[in-house]
């Protein structure tokens, strides 16, 4: 709790500085009492926050590294800020108009807020009906019961979403729709290969210091490995989550090995078949 005081004293010092710098004779317009009440709130919430995304947080640091994760909200959720901004400027409207903090600009504020927070729990209610739902017709289509599943938010439409499953050896990946049934689309699932704890690939890029990093953050790894220079080889490791091939940038990184590892089976996805059972047959 050290850190809202810090920022807030940082803050009106700069405050204190440029208005001597710029010898202006005009009162400061930094309340500390505000700022540090600002500052407060945003170090509470920005974790909170944070968890409703698939990136995760780690909670439980530095006793144990378990990563917990929402599946709300995508990481920046245009609609999200949308609302809020709208309700920045509308209240900072609403103050200039009354030449003071009056009783329109709070109430354009609050019903920011409340449409903010109106929004955030129906998106939490739709993941949670999403997973369940995305776990049924995935186990209705035969083979290994799901053992574990995102169904995480897509940037813009709040609408799709992307299902990332593990079952079995292989990792399911697929598109999720409210307005469709199934609500998954038969024709976007893809097998992609969960490599084996034991994969030597897989085992290299751990022991590097970078790879150990990225496998302790990623939730759905896998891994591709291709030739490199001098005889070495590239071993490509990918997040499901924001990523499916080794160029995608973020969810991704390479790792240069001087010997190459075994050989792994390619990860490639192969489409599922479709099949008029299951959660594809009419009245579902």
């Amino acid at each position: 709790m050290v850190l809202p005081f810090v920022l807030t004293a940082a803050i009106v010092l700069f405050d204190r500085v440029v208005r001597r710098v710029g010898r202006s004779g005009l009162p400061s317009g930094v309340a500390p009492r505000a700022v540090l009440l600002l500052s407060t709130v945003a170090i509470l919430t920005h974790p909170v926050l944070d968890t409703l995304n698939t990136y995760g947080v780690r909670w439980l640091m530095p006793l144990r590294g378990d990563w917990f994760y929402g599946d709300t909200l995508f990481i920046v959720d245009p609609w999200l800020w949308l609302m809020l901004g709208l309700g920045v400027v509308a209240a900072g409207r609403g103050r200039r108009a009354e030449g003071k903090a009056g009783s329109a600009a709070t109430r354009q504020a609050r019903a920011a807020l409340a449409a903010a927070a109106f929004y955030v729990l129906a998106m939490a209610g739709a993941s949670l009906a999403a997973r369940g739902i995305a776990r049924r017709e995935l186990s209705a289509l035969g083979g290994p019961p799901v053992e574990r599943i995102m169904v995480g938010p897509r940037p813009l439409t709040p609408f799709a979403r992307q299902v990332v499953a593990e079952r079995g050896d292989s990792f399911l990946v697929g598109t999720f729709r409210w307005f469709e049934r199934p609500h998954i689309e038969i024709g976007s699932l893809r097998a992609v290969r969960r490599p084996r704890p034991d994969d030597p690939a897989l085992l290299a890029a751990r022991a590097d210091p970078t790879g150990g990093r990225f496998l302790g953050w990623a939730r759905f790894p896998v891994v591709e490995v291709e030739p490199g220079p001098d005889g070495g080889s590239l071993v490509h490791l990918i997040d499901l989550r924001y990523a499916d091939h080794p160029d995608a940038g973020f969810g991704t990184l390479t790792v240069a090995l001087l010997t190459p590892p075994r050989a792994s089976p390619p990860s490639s996805g192969n489409p599922l078949p479709s099949t008029p059972t299951g959660p594809g047959a009419p009245g579902r």
